[in-house]
C-alpha cells in the first residue's frame, strides 16, 4: 500500500504531504482546489505521459513521490530490486520509494528505490500496485486478457487446477505438433544430410586412417627424402667417436681411454684425480655406446630407398584429401568420423521418430480438448456467478437496471489459455444491446461498474492501492450511501483512495484529507493561487461535511447533519 505520499508544484499544489495508510481514504475540496492533482500525481508514479502544463506556474519543475510498503517477495518488489532499486526491510515488509520529476520544458525523470530508471518500470510497477478508475482512466479490465485471468481467479481452486492440466498438456500437444512438422519439413535435407554422411564414412573407411599417421608418416617422408647426408652423417660422427683408419690415439673413445688411464696411473697421491678418472671411465661407456648406435642406424638406412618413399608420399595425398575435407588433423577426422556415425544414427531414426510423433499427438489432441471442454464448463458456471454477484452490485450503486454479462464463445484455435473468447459487456437497462466495457457509458456510470466489480473481485484478485476519481458522479442520496458503503467493503481487503464530492462517500473514510484553494493578491490586482493539502481530524470532518452538505460549515443543523452520517457509516462499516 502506499504509506505517504508528497507533490510538490505541481497544478495549484506548492507542497504537501499525504500521509496515507490502510483502508478508505478520501479526497475532498471546493471544485478547482487541485484534488484531481492526487490523481495526477498518482498517475505520474504510475508511468503516464508527463505534461510540463502541470508543473505550477513558475515554478522549474514538479515532482511526486510516494513510500510504499510491500511484500519482499512480491512480484513488484522483485522487479524493482530488478531495476536496482534499494529497499528498506522491517518485519517482513519492504519500503519501497518511487518519485518522478517534470520540468516546465517537459522533460521527465523517474527514479525507483532511489535509483534513476526508465519510465517503463514504474509503469510495470504501477500495474501490480496501483489500480486507477477515472472519469478518462483505462480501466483496468478493459482489455480481454484481464478479463479472463479476473474469471479464472473468481473461479478459485477448481479453476486454478484445471487451468494448470490443461496448460501442461497444450505445451505436450504443441511442443509434439512443432517436433513433428519439423521432421517432415527437413525431410529432404535431412536426407542430403544422411547421404552425404555415409558416402564420408566410406571415403574415410576405405582409406582406414590411423591415430597420429600424418605426423608419423611427414617425419618418415623426411628421414627417406635425406638417405644420404643422413647415412654420411652417421659415417662421420661414427668414425670420430672411434676410427680404424685415422689411428687408435685420434678418436675420442681412444683419446678418453688414455685419459682415464693417466689419471688412474696418479690417483694414489690425489683421490680427486681418482674421481675424475671415475668420470672419464663413464664417459667412455657412453661414447661406446653412441658408436654402436650410430653403425646400426648407418646399417639400417641400406635397406630403404626410392620405393619406400614413393610408397610414403602417395599415404600422405590421399590422407591429405581427408584432412582438407573433414578436419585439420587426421586425429580430428577420427573424432569427427565417430560424431558423424552418432549423427547418422540419429537420422536413420527420424522415420520411426515421425510414427511415434503421430500416435502421441492422437493421444495428446484428444486429451487437450477434453481438458479444454471441463475448463470451460468451469468458467461458464464462475461466469454465471460472478455477473450475478456484480449486477446486485449495480442495483446498489444506483443502476438497477444495469447488469454485466460475460459472454463465452469458442476461441477460432486453441490457445495456452483454453478454448473460449472471454468478453465482459454491461447491458445498461432490459432490451438494450450489451456493450463491452468502457463503451456507451459516461464516466461516472463506468466507476461504479468497476467499483461493483472490484468489490466483488477483491477477495480473490486484490491490487494493493484502488483510486477512484468521483466514482459518485451523477448519483445522490441513498445510492451515495451505497456507494460509501462498498467503497468501505473493498477498503477492508485493500487500501482505497476515493475523490468525492458526496458528503455520504466521505463519512465511510477512515482517513479524510482535504485540499483547500487559496488566492493571495498583489496590489496590482493580481495573485497566485495555491493549494493547501491536510490530513483533517475528526472535528475538523464535521465542518468539511457540513460544508459539503450545506455549503455552511458552521450552521449547527448542517453539523448535526454531518455528526448523524458519520455515526450511521461507523454503525454500518461495524456491522
Amino acid at each position: 500500500m502506499i504509506e505517504e505520499m508528497r507533490i510538490r508544484d505541481l497544478g495549484v499544489i506548492r507542497d504537501a504531504t499525504l500521509n496515507l495508510g490502510p483502508g478508505l481514504t478520501v479526497v475532498t475540496g471546493e471544485t478547482g482546489a487541485g484534488k484531481t492533482m492526487v490523481i495526477t500525481a498518482l498517475g505520474l508514479l504510475r508511468g503516464a505521459r508527463s505534461d510540463a502544463g502541470a508543473v505550477r506556474l513558475g515554478a522549474k519543475s514538479a515532482s511526486a513521490e510516494a513510500v510504499l510498503r510491500l511484500d519482499p517477495s512480491s512480484a513488484a518488489a522483485l522487479r524493482a530490486v530488478e531495476a536496482g532499486a534499494s529497499m528498506e526491510e522491517y518485519d517482513g515488509v519492504a519500503e519501497l520509494i518511487l518519485a518522478r520529476t517534470v520540468t516546465s520544458e517537459g522533460r521527465s525523470r523517474a527514479y525507483v528505490g532511489g535509483r534513476a530508471a526508465p519510465v517503463g518500470v514504474l509503469a510495470e510497477l504501477g500495474d501490480e500496485l496501483v489500480v486507477v478508475h477515472g472519469q478518462s482512466d483505462q480501466l483496468r479490465l478493459k482489455g480481454a486478457p484481464a478479463q479472463r485471468q479476473a474469471l479464472d481467479k473468481f473461479g478459485g481452486k477448481p479453476v486454478e487446477e484445471a487451468l494448470r492440466a490443461y496448460e501442461d498438456a497444450f505445451r505436450r500437444w504443441r511442443d509434439a505438433l512443432a517436433e513433428r512438422d519439423r521432421l517432415r519439413s527437413e525431410a529432404r535435407e535431412r536426407l542430403r544430410e544422411a547421404e552425404g554422411l555415409e558416402a564420408a564414412l566410406a571415403e574415410i573407411g576405405e582409406l582406414d586412417p590411423q591415430p597420429g599417421e600424418d605426423a608419423a608418416l611427414k617425419a618418415e617422408s623426411m628421414r627417406l627424402g635425406n638417405l644420404e647426408e643422413l647415412r654420411t652423417a652417421a659415417l662421420v660422427a661414427h668414425q670420430a667417436l672411434i676410427s680404424e683408419e685415422i689411428g687408435a690415439s685420434a678418436d675420442a673413445v681412444s683419446l678418453v681411454d688414455e685419459a682415464k688411464r693417466q689419471l688412474e696411473a696418479v690417483e694414489e697421491h690425489d683421490a680427486d684425480l681418482g674421481r675424475l678418472a671415475e668420470r672419464l671411465a663413464e664417459v667412455g661407456y657412453l661414447l661406446a655406446d653412441i658408436s654402436a648406435e650410430l653403425a646400426g642406424y648407418g646399417t639400417s638406412l641400406d635397406g630403404e630407398g626410392a620405393g619406400r618413399l614413393e610408397e610414403v608420399e602417395s599415404r600422405r595425398a590421399a590422407l591429405s584429401v581427408l584432412v582438407r575435407k573433414y578436419a585439420p588433423t587426421i586425429d580430428e577426422v577420427l573424432a569427427w568420423q565417430e560424431d558423424a556415425v552418432k549423427r547418422l544414427l540419429e537420422l536413420s531414426g527420424d522415420s520411426s521418430r515421425v510414427e511415434a510423433l503421430d500416435d502421441e499427438i492422437d493421444d495428446l489432441d484428444r486429451q487437450v480438448h477434453e481438458l479444454a471442454d471441463a475448463l470451460s464448463a468451469l468458467r461458464r458456471t464462475a461466469a454465471g456467478s460472478l455477473a450475478g454477484k456484480v449486477s446486485d452490485e449495480l442495483t446498489a450503486l444506483a443502476m438497477p437496471d444495469a447488469q454485466l454479462l460475460i459472454d463465452l464463445t469458442a476461441a477460432e484455435s486453441l490457445t495456452i489459455h483454453g478454448a473460449d473468447d472471454i468478453s465482459f459487456n454491461l447491458q445498461p437497462h432490459p432490451g438494450s444491446a450489451p456493450r463491452a466495457l468502457g463503451k456507451g457509458a459516461s464516466g461516472g456510470e463506468l466507476s461504479r461498474v468497476m467499483l461493483a466489480i472490484e468489490v466483488v473481485l477483491a477477495a480473490v484478485d486484490p491490487v494493493p492501492t484502488f483510486v477512484f476519481d468521483e466514482v459518485d458522479a451523477g448519483v445522490g442520496g441513498k445510492a451515495a450511501v451505497e456507494i460509501g458503503r462498498r467503497l468501505a467493503m473493498l477498503a477492508e481487503h485493500v487500501q482505497v483512495i476515493v475523490v468525492t464530492h458526496l458528503p455520504q462517500v466521505a463519512a465511510f473514510a477512515a482517513r479524510h484529507i482535504r485540499v483547500t484553494k487559496n488566492v493571495s493578491r498583489d496590489g496590482d490586482g493580481g495573485g497566485v493561487t495555491a493549494s493547501d493539502v491536510e490530513v483533517l481530524p475528526e472535528d475538523e470532518r464535521v465542518r468539511e461535511l457540513a460544508r459539503m452538505l450545506a455549503g455552511q460549515e458552521d450552521s449547527a443543523s448542517a453539523r448535526a447533519h454531518a455528526e448523524e452520517l458519520l455515526a450511521d457509516a461507523a454503525r454500518t462499516v461495524a456491522r
